[in-house]
């Protein structure tokens, strides 16, 4: 809270009962009549945005309210949290949720505002540049807020929600260190889980996983650029590894995860696979209960399966049958390119290097899910890994 005053002074500690999403009225200081948006960097960066905010500014006067003589907007934050993973199905969840009626996705699917915009990192492994402010981000759900105070109006409550899908939210945490200085040890002091959690405490999330084998491949295939080939793939895996194994001989295994100088040094996303890591993290915040975890697997053979567990986990109403099939049936999103399917499968070898350093991760995500079928099935490798992950509970860092 100390770190981050602005936003615990703008976000209340109660949201609006009447109102299912979490949703405030904020009283507005200086003149109401300019345009609110004008300065917004989501804006300036999406043409879409710009244009939905073109829109909104010539309602904005009609859209506040009088309390005490004083003008108030609502401002809401998401009630849900697709939290990643890359290449899992994020893309895919996203869209066949906004088909349900009591859910409203504004653009863009992936502000990545937690990890990176709001720490002023554009994109990944780069230096910060300019900050996004909280009112910014705040702004991409105020078509939702809209809707939901058009509802209000109206003398009823809102069963509306609202959600975003920053495939980031649930492993990148590589820019702490800009915001803690080099003094605080190996490891980050404090993580977005701890920050999402001090401002949000109800927030429910949801992470979809694949095999971390499959997931690198694809990733790889997906953000690599030029010459990608099968046996490209593989020397950027044994460099990878070889220089996370390093890591590993002097270090602890959270502190190489959250390392970012590594993690910007690796040519594949190793660390991204680890999802145990990740989720015992989110784990000492937040309950098992504010957490959905599927895998991609059973959500690309059963979607009408997979939407029902998260319209029941996002406590949403009833649908009708037509809806629901529009939903099950709709065609997969963000699949892979015909250019990267050329390529073929990625080599045996990498295979199997790839799934000896996975699966004792896999087989602890399993134990802490209580599920096997998070092991992805890797025959019960008898391998013994060079390093075996040590992953008690996180110390309380609170």
């Amino acid at each position: 809270m100390r770190l981050e005053k602005h936003m615990f002074s703008v976000v209340p500690r109660r949201f609006l009962p009447e109102v299912k999403n979490p949703c405030w009225l904020e009283e507005l200081r200086g003149n109401v009549s300019t345009d609110p948006y004008g300065s917004n960097l989501f804006g300036r960066s999406f043409r879409q945005i710009q244009l939905i905010f073109e829109r909104l500014s010539g309602s904005f006067e009609q859209r506040l309210t009088r309390h005490d003589g004083k003008p108030h907007r609502l401002r809401c934050l998401p009630y849900f949290y697709i939290i990643g993973q890359p290449k899992c199905g994020t893309t895919d969840l996203y869209e066949r949720l906004r088909l349900h009626p009591d859910v409203r996705l504004t653009p863009p699917k992936e502000p990545h505002w937690w990890t990176r915009k709001r720490l002023g990192i554009i994109r990944s492994g780069e230096r910060p540049h300019t900050l996004f402010p909280l009112d910014h981000y705040l702004d991409l759900f105020d078509p939702v807020a809209l809707q939901i105070l058009q509802g209000l109006l109206g003398n009823s409550s809102s069963s509306i929600i609202t959600g975003e899908a920053s495939a980031s939210t649930m492993w990148d945490n590589n820019g702490w260190l800009y915001f803690h200085g080099n003094g605080s040890g190996a490891e980050p002091p404090s993580l977005i889980p701890d920050l999402i959690g001090a401002l949000q405490p109800e927030a429910r999330f949801i992470a979809i996983l694949r095999d971390p084998v499959e997931r690198l491949y694809s990733d790889y295939l997906y953000f690599g650029t030029s010459n990608k080939s099968a046996l490209d793939f593989h020397q950027k895996v044994c460099e990878s590894l070889r220089m996370f194994e390093g890591c590993l001989r002097d270090a602890g295994l959270r502190a190489c995860v959250y390392n970012g100088t590594l993690n910007n040094a690796m040519s594949v996303r190793l660390q991204v696979g680890l999802y145990v890591v990740f989720l015992l993290d989110w784990l000492s915040v937040f309950s098992r209960d504010q957490l959905l975890v599927l895998r991609l697997e059973d959500h690309a053979s059963h979607p009408a399966l997979s939407m029902s567990r998260i319209f029941s986990f996002l406590r949403l109403g009833a649908l009708s049958d037509h809806t629901h099939t529009q939903i099950s049936e709709r065609p997969a999103s963000n699949s892979r390119r015909a250019s990267d399917r050329d390529l073929g499968p990625m080599r045996a070898v990498t295979r199997e290097l790839l799934t000896m350093f996975y699966s004792p991760f896999n087989q602890k995500l399993a134990e802490v899910l209580q599920d096997e079928s998070f092991t992805w099935n890797t025959h019960s490798h008898t391998h013994t890994h060079s390093h075996t992950p040590d992953l008690r509970q996180p110390a309380d860092r609170s």
